[in-house]
């Protein structure tokens, strides 16, 4: 049960959070498909809620800022101070969406867009760290930015976060894993998705860990989900896509023993 107390180091995608239409439903959902527990942020966070695991936050669900945009996952990458990181946002050709602001004494955050289009956040801890438990049934596992531009998101990337790359492509397949720059460990993923519809804008995905990938997509199906991925087996464990009753897609993964 990997959990964690203290702040994510700079470029960790460290946090997730649902813009919801309906969040009740949405915790229904989540509670149905990974025994998600919430607590309220209360009046001032206006129906924020965080997901949690046996007391651990996980998630955060929330009312859509604008109802014309879609339902999704928002990834926050960690920072160590948002204003100088979105900086270097613009200096690097990113947009920001959403300029720095106190989230009362819980953190400071930014959203923001890379030069490819593909949107996400940017979180300072304060109280809140992001995700408390991480790697196991019902939480966050990995984060990966499926792009049209992976050569472009190649140099944006370290530019804002300082980050590297180990390039693990294939024949068929052209991704990077990402290391962060304070330890070198590999925290997310950069994927040159060529498969994504036209008009789709680029993306980045949130993947939960889960026991058993098979078990939950029946499960997420009978709560009103859609399956984009079909469950497949790969060298990082049994995965699937899922798109969620209200539009949002993300990915389930059985991950391998040793890294749950």
């Amino acid at each position: 049960m990997p959990i964690r107390n203290e702040p994510w180091p700079e470029g960790t995608p460290t946090w997730v959070d649902l813009g919801s239409d309906d969040v009740e439903a949405a915790k229904a959902f989540y509670t149905g498909l990974f025994g998600w527990e919430y607590l309220s942020g209360g009046e001032e966070a206006g129906g924020y809620v965080l997901a949690q695991l046996d007391g651990k936050a996980v998630a955060g669900l929330g009312s859509k800022q604008d109802p014309q945009m879609p339902t999704v996952w928002t990834t926050y990458l960690a920072a160590d101070d948002v204003d100088a990181t979105t900086i270097k946002v613009g200096d690097a050709g990113g947009q920001i969406i959403a300029p720095p602001f106190d989230v009362m004494d819980s953190g400071r955050m930014a959203i923001a867009s890379d030069t490819a289009g593909a949107a996400f956040g940017i979180w300072q801890a304060g109280t809140h760290i992001g995700a408390e438990r991480y790697n196991e049934h019902g939480a966050l596992c990995w984060n990966e930015l499926h792009t049209r531009d992976y050569d472009a998101a190649r140099e944006f990337y370290p530019a804002v976060f300082g980050v590297e790359f180990h390039d693990i492509s294939g024949e068929g397949f052209v991704y990077s894993t990402f290391k962060r720059a304070s330890d070198g460990q590999e925290v997310g993923g950069i994927h040159h998705d060529g498969q994504m519809p036209e008009g789709m804008p680029n993306y980045w995905l949130a993947w939960f860990a889960a026991d058993d990938v098979d078990a939950g997509i029946a499960k997420a199906v009978e709560l009103g989900a859609t399956v984009l991925m079909p469950p497949m087996d790969s060298p990082f464990g049994r995965m699937s896509v899922i798109q969620g009753p209200q539009g949002e897609a993300f990915g389930l993964i059985t991950l391998p023993t040793e890294q749950a």
